[in-house]
């Protein structure tokens, strides 16, 4: 029946889109081409969705490298060798082949190889003609390696200005009609007294930056903005306002949108265009091209020069005669002519294909993933998702790239963090981006935050690519699917069903309703990188093998390791070298530890594989833990000293939920559900410190306070769960996989969390913290709930 039911809803999709999906006109069909040129994805059951970060290459390209580099001999082509020669030969022709991409004639651009998109658009920045009077203009949504162009502006005296263009650009607006759709941001400036010292009285050039594609939306800027731009700036009332006199160049970043719509040149006649070659075909990386206007590189200014760059230089006196061609003069040291010997057959296979097909392609995948996303509701009614970028036109193939940025809500309106869809397609095998993208302007102009907001989420602690997600009740970045050439309709269904079984909710999902530190000895150790990050097991899954035991009558921790021979004392009360103190920052609080000798260091490198140092918690300080968190602490018993600890003071798991989780583990084997190995774990998976039996199942969910013998506790909540309960370690080796987190996550998530076991902290009676000669807990001491 559930066959029966997809084969009506790809009929159905077919019916739709058909015309458009899977190259009906091409020499292989969609189907054909993952069957034989990417067997791995089938291989791995992985649904790949990061096409803006990286497309991937396929079978037949890297055969066709493969048998290109084996079979022939290619040389530094700054060498005179035949061999050198061929190699210089496939080099110009290579160029020529990136320049016909965007039809651009040799006559007027040439092609500038670089390391990559991020290296053209720098090599703009650093021999743009800058001066006092020069504006540097670029739209609000722009990778950072653009807004990166306005520190060489701001660093000669130039101005920059960000502006935001309302609706989309078509043939015909004139710099009027332009006006109206434009508004400027505040004009930036640094340096203005020492400028205007040495103010240079020549011309004056200015530089607009956009993207051909908005990595984070997928919005498409109409490129007539070139034309209107270079001819018809002075009647654009914005820049007129605030740059009186040059003449504008333009720089379009096509790093992103080359891929299924490249620029044409020869009618969008921009300055500077750049080019990542990695995400056309997957490979090469660390190559891009940087296509430039021979007029317009004549004005550029370059200083330093290498090899391959000059005629003559002398050694011991200012002389150096400069190449005079294009390309000679910016691409410094010997190419990477091995990674442009393999652009070639990237490109025969986009060819092949043609890059109108593509883009009919992915358009009616990225389509048909909208309209299901934005029909989605929960059971009350409300939306599901939240889309980001112009998604009601008819002609979204023109308009908008195949990206689709978003959030999700929950029934009461509440956001899902973006980095809990992240973790939870992961265990579906499905690959996405979460975050800005690096596009701080689009990210801050779809998601509605304001200067003080960045402001404020930086100084809590947030930055690019952590785990904050959700800051004040509001989304700090989005989730982000991206289709590419080899992208099918199962790849979009999957993740569409997805999204339903694992955010859509039939009805709205229900909360679980200076003291003592916890375990004598408890987390008051950690270990330090030589670069002074501390490690973690999620870091380092070798730390798992360390095993301790504390014997208190002699006062000594015992430590082993199988990668060790010997096994490591530690007397508890010595050992550290009080006088070596020192601070660290862990989990939002500041801490001074003491540091322990070479010997010890040198055990704990060797027992996890890397070197690193073991320090022990002193005392922490408080107030900076207050101030820096503010409002949004990770740790939810604060008023507690926990040592290390980044929860709470004890966590418990019951057996018997160990074993109901078991019990589904093996019931999905049995049932035959695709990719399910057997997998059985033990309380001691979740890393408690506390594990209790008896009752039933997650009793322990409903329990707010518990006695242990003449011990009080309150719970802290249910444990939220990370990939760090995925890894096994058997024999002396690591092994990862996708359980248990992705079976708890189909019937343990509560509010973006995967909950399992319950934290707990020593509670206190009348007000008072319980003292006494009698601070122990027993193995067999009963427990009493509430």
């Amino acid at each position: 029946m559930a066959s029966h039911m997809g084969d009506g809803a790809k009929e159905e999709f077919l019916r739709d889109f058909g015309e458009h999906y899977g190259y009906p006109n091409g020499p292989k069909s969609i189907d054909q081409i993952r069957a034989t040129e990417f067997k791995r994805l089938q291989f791995q059951d992985l649904v790949y969705l990061d096409h803006a970060g990286a497309t991937l290459y396929s079978d037949l390209q890297m055969e066709s490298v493969f048998n290109d580099l084996t079979n022939n001999v290619y040389g530094n082509p700054h060498s005179q060798s035949d061999s050198s020669s061929a190699t210089l030969d496939i080099v110009k022709n290579a160029r020529l082949q990136v320049l016909d991409y965007c039809n651009a004639s040799p006559k007027e651009y040439t092609c500038i190889f670089t390391s990559g998109a991020t290296a053209a658009l720098k090599l703009v920045g650093e021999a743009f003609p800058w001066n006092y009077s020069s504006s540097f203009m670029y739209t609000m949504e722009n990778h950072n390696s653009v807004l990166g162009i306005r520190e060489y502006a701001l660093g000669h005296g130039a101005q920059a200005i960000a502006v935001d263009i309302d609706e989309d650009i078509h043939p015909g607006m004139t710099g009027e009609t332009l006006s109206s759709k434009m508004s400027l941001h505040q004009v930036q400036r640094r340096n203005v007294a020492e400028s205007l010292e040495g103010e240079p009285t020549g011309d004056v050039y200015n530089l607009f930056a956009f993207p051909s594609e908005c990595n984070f939306s997928g919005l498409r800027f109409g490129l007539d903005l070139v034309n209107i731009i270079k001819e018809d700036s002075s009647k654009i009332l914005g820049i007129s306002s605030v740059c009186k006199n040059g003449q504008w160049m333009v720089l379009i970043d096509a790093a992103k949108g080359c891929a299924t719509m490249p620029p044409d040149l020869s009618k969008y006649p921009a300055d500077f265009v750049a080019v990542s070659f990695y995400k056309l075909f997957g490979y090469p990386t660390g190559l891009g091209a940087l296509i430039v206007r021979n007029d317009a590189a004549s004005l550029l200014k370059k200083t330093y020069f290498s090899g391959g760059t000059v005629n003559a230089s002398i050694a011991d006196i200012d002389f150096v005669k400069r190449r005079e061609g294009i390309e000679e003069m910016f691409e410094d040291g010997t190419v990477s002519f091995l990674s442009i010997v393999s652009i070639r057959h990237g490109f025969k296979i986009l060819s092949s294909l043609t890059v109108s097909a593509i883009s009919r392609h992915v358009a009616s995948l990225a389509f048909y993933t909208r309209k299901m996303l934005l029909a989605m509701r929960h059971g009350n009614g409300s939306s599901v998702c939240i889309l980001y970028g112009h998604h009601n036109s008819k002609k979204l193939q023109h308009e908008m790239g195949p990206i689709i940025s978003f959030n999700l809500k929950r029934p009461d309106g509440s956001w899902y963090g973006y980095r809990e869809v992240e973790k939870l397609a992961s265990l579906s095998n499905i690959q996405l981006r979460t975050g800005c993208f690096c596009n701080p302007g689009a990210c801050a102009k779809y998601l509605g935050l304001s200067h003080l907001d960045l402001i404020s989420n930086t100084e809590a602690g947030h930055v690019c690519w952590d785990d904050h997600d959700i800051i004040n009740g509001k989304p700090v970045g989005a989730v982000r699917v991206s289709f590419g050439y080899m992208s099918t309709y199962e790849d979009a269904k999957k993740f569409v069903d997805f999204v339903g079984s694992s955010f859509v909710s039939p009805q709205n999902h229900i909360d679980h309703g200076n003291q003592m530190k916890g375990l004598t000895y408890d987390r008051q150790w950690v270990l330090k990188s030589p670069t002074g990050e501390i490690l973690t097991q999620k870091k380092v899954p070798e730390m798992g093998f360390v095993s301790t035991l504390i014997d208190l009558s002699q006062g000594i921790l015992f430590v082993e390791s199988p990668r060790c021979k010997e096994r490591l004392q530690i007397t508890l009360e010595s050992n550290v070298y009080e006088d070596a103190i020192e601070d660290i920052e862990l989990y939002g609080q500041r801490y001074e530890v003491y540091s322990y000798d070479n010997e010890t260091n040198a055990w704990f490198s060797e027992a996890i594989g890397r070197t690193c140092s073991l320090l022990r918690y002193s005392r922490f300080n408080q107030d900076f833990m207050l101030k820096k968190i503010k409002g949004a602490a990770t740790c939810r018993d604060m008023k507690n000293k926990l040592n290390f600890a980044n929860e709470a003071q004890f966590l418990l798991v019951s057996e018997e939920s160990v074993c109901d989780l078991n019990r589904r583990l093996s019931s999905d084997v049995q049932k035959g559900i695709s990719g399910k190995a057997m997998v059985q774990v033990s309380a001691s998976r979740f890393r408690p410190n506390l594990v209790v039996s008896g009752g039933r199942p997650y009793a322990e969910d409903g329990w707010r306070y518990i006695r242990i013998g003449n011990k009080h506790f309150s719970s802290l909540g249910g444990c939220n769960r990370c990939q760090i309960i995925n890894l096994a370690l058997n024999s002396g080796q690591v092994q990862k996989s996708n359980e248990p987190l992705a079976t708890l996550a189909s019937y343990r998530r509560v509010k973006g969390k995967i909950l399992f076991g319950i934290l707990l902290k020593h509670a206190t009676i009348d007000g008072e913290q319980q003292q006494g000669a009698d601070s122990w807990l027993h193995v067999g001491q009963d427990i009493h709930p509430d």
